[in-house]
């Protein structure tokens, strides 16, 4: 059923405000891999501020704009199926219809927010 290296699910939406909810869901080599990911996105903007420094030529910079943000991409894409796979549907399948609406809601405007 679950992984039992991952224990779930997210607090009932509006528990807590938005932006101190802590994740219920934990699983330390998608932890571990997102931080890496977030590092070296890191890296690359500190490289942008250089460039930008540099006065560098502006299609340069654009390709590793673009570059960024498809790394931002697939660390969203990563956390989302997580999400997801674990949190959403445990709370579809357990909680109540109160519940039920809530994660869903809660979902729509994240996808909503993200632009997908």
């Amino acid at each position: 059923m679950t992984d039992p290296t991952i224990t779930c699910c997210t607090p009932p939406v509006g528990a807590e405000p938005e932006g101190t909810r802590q994740a219920l869901v934990h699983d330390a080599a998608l932890t571990d891999r997102t931080v890496t990911r977030l590092r070296r996105i890191e890296g690359q903007v500190r490289g942008l501020q250089a460039m930008v420094a540099d006065h560098r030529w502006c299609p340069d910079i654009l390709v590793q704009v673009a570059s960024v943000q498809a790394a931002l991409r697939g660390v969203e894409r990563e956390l989302l199926r997580h999400h997801v796979t674990h949190c959403v549907v445990q709370a579809v399948q357990d909680g109540d219809e109160t519940t039920r609406d809530g994660v869903i809601a809660e979902l729509v405007d994240l996808c909503t927010r993200s632009g997908r």
